[in-house]
């Protein structure tokens, strides 16, 4: 029997509530690999008939976390940010996705002034998936009709996030859902 995506709603909230911090989102990472190797999942969540643009497929009551399907008609660089004090978990189902993990190296931790550099550069192919856990900083970079599939620990149109301009030294809130 193929993995749904409630059979993968349904082990996140035990993950989750096994294991909150990193193990726990480690978990969220795997179960998302097993959810795109679903090819009946990925058609209909972000294949040829799915709608362009980000949609909500679950949000949790109980534990917050929700789940986005992403279609992106044009292809789409991001500047580094993070997710505040929410994380994320990104699943490739449909061409790829370059991202770009970031340190901030300035000791900051708030808008205002701040200097970042590079530390790691990989793509995300078809059925994988990647963690960014809480203040983690990354950027993307995705190819016209990349999909993927994003699991965040809540709404992040609700949490404070961060924007970084690295040319200009300076990190900016995010006032709603548009980092990537």
């Amino acid at each position: 029997m193929a993995y749904t995506l409630e059979s993968f709603i349904d082990d996140c909230r035990v993950a989750l509530k096994g294991n909150a911090g990193p193990a726990g989102r480690e978990r969220v990472r795997a179960l998302l690999e097993q959810l795109l190797a679903n090819p009946a999942f990925v058609d209909s969540a972000v294949g040829p008939a799915a709608p362009i643009g980000t949609r909500k497929l679950h949000e949790d009551a109980d534990l917050g976390f929700v789940v986005l399907a992403h279609c992106n008609p044009r292809a789409h660089r991001s500047p580094p940010h993070d997710h505040g004090s929410s994380w994320a978990v990104y699943g490739q189902a449909v061409k790829h996705t370059d991202m770009t993990e970031w340190r901030r190296t300035d000791g900051g931790t708030a808008a205002g002034t701040a200097d970042l550099e590079a530390v790691r550069s990989y793509r995300l192919e078809p059925g994988k998936a990647g963690v960014y856990d809480v203040g983690a900083i990354h950027s993307i970079d995705y190819p016209e009709g990349s999909r993927f599939v994003r699991v965040t620990g809540r709404d992040l149109d609700h949490v404070q996030r961060l924007r970084f301009d690295t040319a200009a030294r300076k990190a900016t809130v995010i006032e709603s859902a548009t980092a990537g």
